[in-house]
């Protein structure tokens, strides 16, 4: 009963998926992944009511399916980060699961009763290439779990170096769904297939329900100016590097020692002098103060590198050898700061709290409290306790 009521649920979230305006590559491969757990729920079904007695000729089809689940998870999570290599070698990730359909093509070259009396008799004569295909499911699911946190973490590094709200589009909900399905992996060793197609339910429910309102991440012109700002040298920046006596070395920031090597490991390359860095972050400083574009919540990598003439890349790149910090953390400082000055003006008692933050560029309290405990180690009511503010 159970896996007909995932299997009613995969196909509604399906066709809601389909019907959804602005559909991303993402969405696609959801929507495969969706279908092929249809399938496999209503494969899944008919074992466990006994209708594979009418339909003997799919007994086995159910058998390799989970070892598509793992590369569809890293496909979806490249797809929402953006963070894809080359898509004609996509369908390589699938080629466990051919082996696996041909691996059992002996089980398929049976007879219908043949078939039937291997399923009652739990695999018998086909205990070994079973076990062998549970071992190859186990590992291939955990294997991709991993492999899409690591790429989760690393769009996690990128957003922080161009965004300066990151609360809707750093995917937390995805990590929940990586430990959630690494969980389902390790269910199949209970051997209870009740457990595990329920958690696939619970699964379907969670994944279906994010990822039909997650939006896209990065605009076709953030991506684009990101990756020529990693390609070469802006005019700005050259321009100023003419004009420079400085030696073209990397500048090496307030950190530790170790700090400082991977900061000149990562742009060695750049061809960004220390003078032209400086001076990029001395306009950079002087735009903050005179514009203050920190206030606007929505404000990105890209948008501040034109206001200020340089490339993206070269404006991440000052930040983090000069202000060894990134764009977001550069940004929440300068937020913070904002909001310990305001907060102590007589003007500015009547406001609440909240009013104050949104006032400085934040976008939720949530946001507000963990960047503000983050930057002064306590928490924004206790700072004002401190000071002796009273706000409404």
């Amino acid at each position: 009963m159970l896996s007909l009521i995932g299997l009613a649920i995969t196909f509604f979230l399906a066709v809601i998926l389909w019907g959804k305006h602005h559909k991303t590559s993402a969405d696609y491969v959801l929507l495969v992944w969706l279908l092929l757990i249809g399938v496999h729920l209503g494969l899944y079904y008919s074992v466990a009511s006994g209708k594979y007695l009418q339909f003997p000729y799919l007994l086995g089809v159910e058998i390799p399916l989970p070892l598509a689940y793992g590369p569809l998870l890293y496909l979806y999570t490249s797809e929402l980060t953006r963070l894809t290599h080359k898509r004609r070698y996509r369908l390589l990730h699938f080629v466990p699961l051919a082996l696996a359909y041909l691996y059992i093509i002996p089980f398929y070259m049976l007879t219908p009763g043949r078939k039937i009396w291997v399923y009652q008799h739990e695999g018998e004569g086909f205990r070994e290439p079973q076990l062998l295909l549970l071992c190859a499911i186990v590992l291939s699911g955990v294997s991709y779990a991993w492999a899409s946190w690591l790429r989760l973490q690393r769009h996690r590094r990128r957003i922080d170096a161009q965004f300066s709200n990151t609360e809707k589009i750093n995917l937390a909900w995805l990590r929940y769904l990586i430990v959630g399905i690494s969980v389902i992996w390790l269910t199949i060793f209970l051997d209870n297939e009740a457990y595990i197609f329920g958690a696939v339910v619970a699964f379907v429910c969670f994944i279906g329900y994010f990822g039909i309102r997650q939006t896209g991440i990065f605009t076709d012109q953030s991506q684009l100016a990101w990756e020529q700002g990693n390609a070469a040298p802006d005019g700005a920046a050259a321009s100023l590097a003419a004009e420079t006596a400085g030696p073209e070395e990397p500048i090496a920031g307030a950190g530790n020692a170790a700090q400082d090597t991977v900061v000149k490991s990562k742009y060695a390359r750049s061809g960004l002098s220390r003078d032209v860095a400086l001076l990029i972050y001395g306009n950079l400083e002087a735009l903050m103060v005179r514009e203050r574009l920190f206030t606007d919540p929505e404000l990105t990598l890209v948008q501040l590198s034109e206001k200020l003439g340089t490339n993206a890349n070269h404006l991440s790149q000052v930040l983090n050898m000069v202000g060894n910090k990134s764009f977001y953390d550069y940004v929440n400082a300068l937020r913070i700061a904002e909001f310990t000055r305001i907060a102590g003006l007589p003007e500015n008692q009547k406001y609440t709290l909240l009013h104050l933050a949104l006032e400085c560029g934040f976008n939720s309290k949530t946001s507000f409290n963990r960047n503000f405990k983050k930057r002064t180690g306590l928490a924004p009511s206790e700072f004002l306790a401190r000071q002796d503010i009273h706000l409404q």
